[in-house]
């Protein structure tokens, strides 16, 4: 294994553990229902982060520089975070944890893949980093070179997804009501804070 794989692992790790609306929504529902709902939430994401992946390193995401199609991702992208927020605030002004409802589970994964999916910045960042892996990559030839450094990147960002989902899981055992109250409330503002960035940069 060469500096380029621990490279990529790390960049991972520090990709999806970075705050922001996923990890909140996997934290606020793994609250809920538990270790399995915070990893199909964290799983789904990571759908999200291969397809934006791939597109960034064939060299497909110039097509996010047209306007058109930069202002629609933010949009929608904004409308589902505002709808997560307000879900959010209102389990924290009704104060009481909702009961786990098991046929939800597959939200749970389709929130995952939306929120990537509809994360502009995901582009940006891909867009940035193509380039400089054929920089700080070996010899090899430029495919292989993309290959392996998204192999080890999403290989980090699956470790990330089980120490995130066993971490909420075990909380779940032990928060309380109040504070329980509380995290839906940071959440719900996370959320709503990552809806008006989109908003901004698409009337910008």
């Amino acid at each position: 294994m060469d500096a380029q794989f621990w490279n990529a692992l790390g960049l991972g790790l520090a990709f999806c553990a970075s705050p922001g609306a996923l990890n909140a929504e996997a934290l606020r529902r793994g609250l809920v229902r538990g270790f399995s709902s915070a990893l199909l939430v964290e799983v789904g994401s990571l759908i999200g982060d291969a397809t934006w992946a791939v597109i960034g390193l064939s060299g497909a995401a110039y097509l996010a520089k047209y306007r058109l199609a930069s202002v629609a991702l933010a949009g929608l992208g904004s409308v589902f975070l505002f709808w997560l927020a307000f879900s959010a605030l209102r389990d924290a002004w009704r104060g009481t944890r909702p009961p786990p409802r098991p046929e939800s589970h597959h939200g749970d994964f389709a929130t995952g893949v939306l929120i990537s999916l509809t994360n502009p910045y995901s582009v940006a960042f891909w867009m940035g980093l193509g380039g400089a892996v054929s920089v700080i990559g070996s010899g090899r030839p430029l495919v292989a070179q993309y290959a392996a450094f998204l192999e080890a990147f999403m290989l980090g960002g699956v470790l990330w997804c089980l120490i995130a989902s066993v971490m909420i899981g075990w909380g779940r055992q032990v928060v309380t009501p109040p504070v329980f109250r509380l995290i839906n409330g940071l959440c719900g503002t996370v959320l709503a804070y990552t809806g008006v960035r989109l908003v901004v940069r698409m009337v910008l």
